[in-house]
């Protein structure tokens, strides 16, 4: 099976080499747990081996080598521009990172779509007044999400940001979300595709999280954990659901990773914490 590379060395070397490719995982992130950042590491490590590829041993590490890159890298958002997203990186990371994300991820931003039927003017998203127009003709935006994937996602690393958006958008059914997930589940394995889809924790509730759960190939949850006695916190990542994945990690008796955000590296593992 081919495996697709996250750029988190050591993450991988437990995969053996990265995520199956037709993979739709579910960043399941705390505010600041590092769900965001795991998926903006992976692109930007993945766009500096694609233009570099003598890069490749030190981005991905000894088991990333042996992983299939991914022919395009497509992030999409709904409330944020490339330009926002840009700035972040830059004030976040080091120059290859910028530089790597500037120019080797195509970005598809939905904005317009998402705020057309709110109180957020035209003006506020970039739209010119003729674009009100042609948006319009749009029949909603997940079938513009829709069109957009049938003609990107093969072969593709595709960062979706964010699930929140969508699920708190009162213009927008919860079970039209859920059956665009069930859509994207089925036809990444025939794209080939890696899917990384960011929803925050707990904006749902236990019953239709869970039905965005089993929507999903695999669940990475990213989480603050407080140290006792003290005010520090760890950031911790826990595969909460995935079968290729968490036979490795039984095997290996692995309970959780310690992770790291620096602004050199990306995320980061810093630590392996194992049963027993």
């Amino acid at each position: 099976m081919q495996r697709i590379p996250t750029g988190v060395a050591d993450f991988d070397s437990i995969l053996g080499g990265g995520l199956p490719a037709g993979s739709v995982v579910l960043l399941l992130s705390d505010v600041g747990g590092g769900g965001h950042e795991f998926a903006l590491t992976s692109a930007a490590k993945i766009g500096i081996v694609k233009e570099f590829p003598e890069t490749r041993s030190f981005m991905l590490g000894h088991a990333g080598k042996a992983g299939v890159l991914p022919e395009k890298l497509n992030y999409i958002t709904f409330s944020r521009s490339k330009e926002d997203i840009l700035r972040e990186v830059k004030l976040s990371f080091n120059r290859d990172f910028f530089e790597s994300l500037s120019s080797g991820l195509m970005f598809k931003d939905f904005s317009k779509g998402y705020f057309m039927r709110t109180v957020v003017p035209t003006a506020w998203t970039g739209s010119e007044d003729g674009d009100l127009f042609s948006e319009l003709k749009v029949d909603n935006l997940l079938e513009s999400l829709v069109n957009f994937l049938d003609s990107n996602a093969p072969n593709s690393l595709i960062i979706i940001d964010s699930l929140t958006d969508l699920i708190v958008s009162e213009t927008i059914k919860f079970e039209d979300v859920v059956s665009l997930l069930k859509g994207i589940q089925r036809m990444a394995k025939k794209w080939e595709a890696v899917f990384y889809i960011i929803l925050t924790d707990e904006i749902l509730d236990k019953r239709r999280q869970q039905m965005v759960v089993d929507s999903v190939d695999g669940v990475l949850k990213f989480e603050w954990s407080k140290y006792h006695h003290t005010s520090k916190r760890q950031r911790y990542l826990y595969v909460e659901k995935f079968t290729s994945v968490l036979a490795h990690l039984d095997q290996e008796r692995i309970a959780r990773f310690a992770t790291l955000i620096t602004s050199q590296s990306g995320f980061v593992v810093i630590n392996t914490e194992r049963v027993g």
